[in-house]
């Protein structure tokens, strides 16, 4: 594997559980990165990483290069972070035989709290939606970006664990206000917020707190992986709406943290996963689902949730992951993984096309970000599309960066490290062509504008 960019992004081209987790682990190996950032999402991340010694984590919110010896995590401003589950986490690393992993790890202190309020709220809310379910991993990302936007000098920050007072003020606000919203009582949201205070005074004290200034050096003397979390056909912005997360999962938080950090835009290369069986948990679009997938391809890390709903399968999607290419900018190359997974399903296919109203569709057009209008005419659209121009490739790795036109860097075909090596393409190049957001649409793609 040849990496010319000192730097890479890692990001998930579909709907998340495509790899990202053995992917980071991965280059942290190769590349010789020492630290990994989280750029989105929170603790309700589920990065697998399975060592060829047998160890395995999911890993939430610590980078998943941190069984590498050496490598750090730095949780940017971005990330939404939940203390009392990082502690758990923690200590699952100490019996992996990493024994100090909150002293690995770098906060940024504008990061904001995910906290048991939002959690409680979150889980009642998706209670109350009944049939209509969003597939919430129930865990209260949601509800931290909704009260930062509604109360954004209010909302409780990774920094405000260092200053007592202030902490227990924000907490007993967040509670009573989400309370009143849901008209309940606020014990029904979780525990008095003085029960809480000694997890967040143990968590500042075993993190080092940050400011906007640290990045820049890790940058300057390190090389380092950025780590998206979900997937970029869930985007706040791009996904189909409803079945959304909010939280930015393309490229452009860790795009922005490089531009203040001051680092060339192109010292990073932009690497997009995807895994031969596109997949995700609960409700929503999957055009390709196939029922028989799921006898032929059990998931050991991902199961029926109690709150995301069931684990879909379905055959390769090179629309949607198409479509989640024009909607993140494009990528300079693609990381393939579980490809022992034709190996084990026969009837697992590539599918390049839509058959929608009688006609097919190659590509779908990205909506502006804003427009929950026609993003939920989209997601209408592809809940009664089906696939077309389904074939078995010989070569999975080759179609399906043939189907995306990207070079393929990196491959994998089974959970451990020594599973992964590199992909049929010598080294990662820009790629040219390849549509923004704002494209027009080509020949054979439903835009939703006059739909």
């Amino acid at each position: 594997m040849n990496i010319r960019q000192r730097h890479a992004v890692v990001v998930d081209l579909g709907f998340g559980d495509a790899g990202k987790g053995a992917t980071v682990d991965r280059l942290c190996r190769t590349m010789g990165a020492t630290t990994v950032v989280r750029f989105n999402g929170g603790a309700q991340a589920a990065h697998n990483v399975v060592t060829d010694d047998g160890r395995h984590h999911t890993f939430a919110q610590f980078g998943s290069g941190t069984l590498v010896p050496g490598v750090r995590t730095h949780l940017s401003r971005f990330m939404l972070v939940d203390p009392l589950a990082l502690s758990a986490e923690a200590r699952h690393l100490a019996e992996l035989g990493v024994p100090d992993a909150l002293g690995m790890l770098t906060v940024d202190r504008r990061a904001l709290l995910t906290t048991p309020y939002h959690a409680g709220a979150n889980r009642l809310r998706e209670q109350a939606r009944g049939a209509g379910r969003h597939g919430s991993c129930g865990m209260g990302i949601g509800e931290t970006a909704a009260y930062a936007l509604r109360h954004p000098d209010d909302a409780p920050t990774a920094g405000d664990c260092a200053v007592p007072m202030r902490l227990h003020g924000r907490l007993a606000r967040l509670r009573d206000r989400l309370a009143a919203q849901l008209g309940l009582p606020a014990e029904r949201l979780g525990p008095p917020v003085e029960d809480c205070l000694p997890a967040y005074r143990a968590f500042v004290q075993a993190v080092r707190l940050t400011d906007e200034s640290f990045l820049g050096g890790v940058l300057r003397r390190e090389r380092v992986v950025f780590e998206g979390a979900q997937g970029v056909l869930l985007d706040e912005w791009h996904g189909f709406h409803p079945y959304t997360t909010w939280s930015t999962t393309t490229f452009a938080n860790a795009v922005a943290l490089l531009d203040e950090s001051g680092a060339p835009g192109d010292d990073a290369l932009r690497l997009g996963v995807v895994r031969t069986c596109t997949t995700r948990h609960g409700p929503g679009p999957l055009v390709t689902e196939d029922p028989a997938l799921h006898t032929q391809l059990p998931e050991p890390h991902n199961t029926t949730g109690p709150w995301q709903g069931r684990f879909r399968r379905g055959h390769f999607d090179a629309v949607a992951h198409r479509y989640a290419l024009r909607a993140c900018g494009g990528a300079d190359a693609l990381a393939v993984t579980h490809l022992d997974a034709p190996v084990r399903a026969r009837d697992l296919r590539l599918c390049d096309a839509y058959d929608f109203a009688g006609g097919e569709i190659r590509d779908l057009t990205p909506v502006p970000p804003g427009d929950f209008d026609r993003r939920q005419r989209l997601t209408d659209h592809l809940l009664r599309a089906r696939p077309a121009r389904l074939e078995r490739p010989t070569q999975w790795a080759e179609a399906i960066g043939d189907a995306l036109g990207l070079p393929v860097l990196l491959t994998s075909n089974g959970p451990r490290t020594a599973d992964a090596g590199p992909g049929p393409s010598a080294a990662p190049a820009a790629v040219a062509g390849q549509a923004g957001p704002g494209a027009a649409a080509a020949p054979g793609t439903l835009s939703v504008q006059d739909a």
